[in-house]
Parts: C-alpha cells; structure tokens; sequence
C-alpha cells in the first residue's frame, strides 16, 4: 500500500521514510513514530492500517542519523542491540525528524501524530514542542514521565499497560497527577508492547480496546 520517501528536516539532514495512501481523499493525516526497532514490518503496517482508516500515514525513520536504514526484529539479540539508540537520545534530532514527517503531510489536511515506545515519549514532546499537530497519541512511552511537566499544545492520549516492566504504575500516576488535561488509559495485565502482534508481549484484548479507541479520538480531532 505504502511507497519509501525521503524528508528533509530542518538542518538540512536527508532521512528515509515510509508513506501509505489512502484509496480515496483523506480525512487527514498521521505520523506514525517508531519504537527502537525502526521502521520496520510492525511500523510500516501501522501506517497501511491508518492509509486503511482513510489518513495518510507517515513513518520518519528517527534513526537514520545513527545508522541508515536501520530496522529490527523482536528476539532477544534484536532487542538488545535496538536498545543502544536509546542509550543516550538525541531527543531535539528526533523532534527535527519527527517535524520533517509533519510538514510533509500538512497539505492534505489536519494531523495527528501517534507513537510506540520511544515514539510514544517523541509523540508526546511533538505535541508539547512541535507546530503543525492537532492530536498526539502516545503508547507505552517511559521518557513520558520526565516530560509531563511541559504542557500538550493539541489533545493527547496516552496508553500504558499495566504490567509494564519498564514503566512502573507509579510513573502514570505521576503523569495523570501532572497532567489532568492529558487522557490517560492503563490495561490491566497488559505488558510493554501489547499493541504489537509481532511481538511476544501483544495483548490481544487489550489491543483491541486500545487501537479503536485512538481512532476514535483522531477521528474526534482531526476534523
């Protein structure tokens, strides 16, 4: 569904990316931020869903900086070596990134941003720091908490499994006492990465809360 691109950010830097289309006019658009496993299979079908939901969906491949082109699986060697782009975060180049993706897409109409694990942290500071965004919807991001002191300029959703090794339950209170403006959903029994069905820790049934859910409120706020 979806074709490869290019952005360019605002330094100038060229960086890969995924696009999908939808069939018909679109009722908008969304950018769709990575995990640490790139814009991989699980990313660039996120996008098809949203093409599929009538938005165009853009994926910016946040990593291109450190290593072009990178993708990943989820198996445990995968895992560990994914995680050492989030050993120390270049949170402004990913921003850079991530307004690249926007103003590629503002043409077409409103737009939404939505993202997974570090996306779900870059989904939240977009919609704190970043111009362009009407909705921000953020899953399972851990960083979230160190933000939740900066205010969302456009509505924001958060989801967060309850489960969650990395984002202990005392994290989302932190945010939900922080950030009353802020929609915030905890899935019981849900682990990291429950949205994802290629990974170990997907939680159907709380996947299929969630992922409705978040097309509900896109569909509420990009109009």
């Amino acid at each position: 569904m979806g074709q490869d691109i290019k952005l360019t950010a605002s330094d100038n830097f060229q960086l890969g990316g995924y696009r999908a289309d939808p069939a018909t006019a679109p009722k908008g658009a969304v950018v769709v931020i990575q995990e640490i496993f790139g814009v991989n299979h699980h990313i660039r079908a996120v996008c098809d869903r949203l093409a599929g939901e009538g938005y165009v969906a853009i994926a910016p491949a946040i990593f291109d900086r450190v290593e072009p082109n990178f993708t990943s699986g989820y198996s445990p060697d995968e895992v560990a070596i994914a995680r050492k782009f989030v050993a120390n975060p270049d949170w402004a180049a990913m921003l850079r990134d991530t307004q690249a993706a926007i103003d590629a897409v503002k043409n077409v109409g409103p737009v939404g941003i939505i993202g997974f694990c570090l996306g779900g942290s870059i989904a939240y500071a977009a919609a704190t720091k970043l111009s362009g965004l009407s909705a921000a919807i953020g899953y399972y991001g851990g960083a979230v908490v160190r933000f939740a002191d900066d205010k969302p300029k456009v509505p924001t959703q958060l989801h967060f499994g309850e489960k969650d090794a990395g984002i202990p339950l005392s994290d989302v209170e932190t945010i939900r006492a922080k950030r009353p403006d802020v929609e915030v959903h905890v899935y019981p029994g849900a682990q990291h990465g429950f949205n994802c069905d290629e990974r170990a820790s997907y939680d159907k049934a709380s996947s299929e809360i969630a992922w409705p859910r978040s097309l509900a409120f896109f569909a509420r706020h990009l109009q």
